[in-house]
């Protein structure tokens, strides 16, 4: 399929396709006349790519975990040989998210205090 197609199929921009393809992430066959045409399997490469992308995960790290996702979901599955640089990759990855998490949760708890204020009925002093 074309790159429209495998667009419209999974709902990802064509320009996000691209990126994928420049990230080293998706790997479709070019045609002589220069198109790019994609396999079957690319609608749930692009799905599992995009979960990854949501989920707040760098391309970086995206490269590194595809070859143990299967599924249509980015589901992670065991590869074959375990890699001490992919876990101290993860294990960075997670305390930086816990981080976030955490100053999120201070952030989002500050505007509730400052909502209540304001929403809060003014006093008839």
């Amino acid at each position: 399929m074309r790159i429209g197609e495998l667009s419209r199929r999974t709902g990802v921009s064509t320009r996000a396709l691209r990126y994928y393809e420049g990230q080293d992430l998706l790997h479709p066959v070019r045609e002589a006349n220069g198109y790019r045409t994609y396999p079957e399997g690319s609608v749930d490469r692009v799905r599992q790519i995009r979960e990854l992308v949501l989920s707040g995960l760098p391309t970086r790290v995206i490269r590194n975990i595809l070859p143990c996702v299967r599924g249509p979901e980015a589901d992670p599955q065991p590869c074959a040989v375990p890699d001490v640089d992919m876990v101290a990759m993860l294990t960075a990855e997670l305390r930086e998210t816990e981080e976030r998490i955490h100053y999120l949760t201070l952030s989002r708890n500050a505007l509730r205090r400052y909502l209540a204020v304001l929403e809060a009925p003014a006093d008839p002093a």
